[in-house]
C-alpha cells in the first residue's frame, strides 16, 4: 500500500554517515524532512545536499531535521561528502542513509520502476513529530529540488496546526492567511482574530497572521 498523507512513516533502521539510524527514535520530538537522491557522485544532487546543509539553520529554528538518502553505500557517501563541501562551500550537517539493500526506497516507494528500476526519484516526506506523514512530493532525477518552498511548506504546515487558518496560494510567513470556513459564531471570531479580518466573500475572509 502506498504512503499516503496522515500515514505513519514507516520505522526502521539503517547505516548512515552518522552511523545507525533508529528512524523513531533519531526523530524523536522533531519534525523530519526525508529526501532520496538517485545515487552517488551525481550533479544536481551534490548541488541539493550542499544547498539543505546551507539552510540547515532554517531547519534548526522550525524544529526540523533533515535526513538523506541515496542508494549507495556509507563509505560511498563519505567520499561523496568531500566533493559536496569542497563543491557548495559547506560543511554537510545532517545524515545520508545508506540504503544499498533499498529497504527503506521500498518501505517508503521512492524507486518509480517506469523512470528507473533500481535508483530512487526525488522524492520528500515531510513528517511530524507524531510520526505523521504531512506532505510528499517527487521530482524526477533531472530536475534539483526548491528546498525554499520546503521551508515555506513546514511554516504553513507549524502555522496551521496551531491556528484556525490556511494559506492562499503563493502565501508566504507574515502575509495574510485565510479563516477556515467552519468558524462562524462572531465571539469565537472576535476571539481568534482579535485584529480582526476582511471578507472578500463570505467564504473567503483574510485575517492578519494570528501569531505575528
Amino acid at each position: 500500500m502506498s504512503l499516503q498523507l496522515g500515514s505513519i512513516a514507516p520505522d526502521f533502521t539503517q547505516e548512515s554517515t552518522q552511523g545507525p539510524i533508529h528512524f523513531h527514535e533519531w526523530a524523536g520530538k522533531d519534525w523530519v524532512i526525508l529526501f532520496s537522491h538517485p545515487k552517488d557522485f551525481t550533479p544536481v544532487c551534490t548541488t541539493e545536499l550542499g544547498t539543505v546543509a546551507k539552510l540547515k539553520p532554517e531547519f534548526d529554528k522550525r524544529h526540523v531535521k533533515p535526513i538523506a538518502l541515496s542508494v549507495d553505500d556509507a563509505d560511498s557517501h563519505k567520499r561523496w561528502t568531500a566533493d559536496i563541501e569542497e563543491t557548495q562551500d559547506t560543511k554537510l550537517n545532517y545524515p545520508i542513509l545508506a540504503d544499498k539493500d533499498r529497504k527503506v526506497a521500498n518501505l517508503y516507494g521512492m524507486i518509480h520502476p517506469q523512470a528507473n528500476d533500481t535508483l530512487t526519484v526525488r522524492s520528500v516526506f515531510v513528517i511530524d513529530p507524531n510520526k505523521k506523514i504531512r506532505a510528499t512530493f517527487t521530482y524526477p532525477a533531472s530536475t534539483g529540488r526548491n528546498f525554499v518552498e520546503i521551508l515555506r511548506l513546514i511554516d504553513s504546515l507549524q502555522l496551521t496546526d496551531s491556528h484556525s487558518v490556511a494559506t492562499p496560494a503563493n502565501w508566504k510567513d507574515g502575509d495574510e492567511v485565510v479563516i477556515l470556513p467552519s468558524i462562524q459564531d462572531p465571539e469565537v471570531l472576535k476571539t481568534k482574530f482579535p485584529k480582526g479580518f476582511r471578507a472578500v466573500k463570505p467564504y473567503l475572509r483574510l485575517t492578519p497572521q494570528p501569531n505575528k
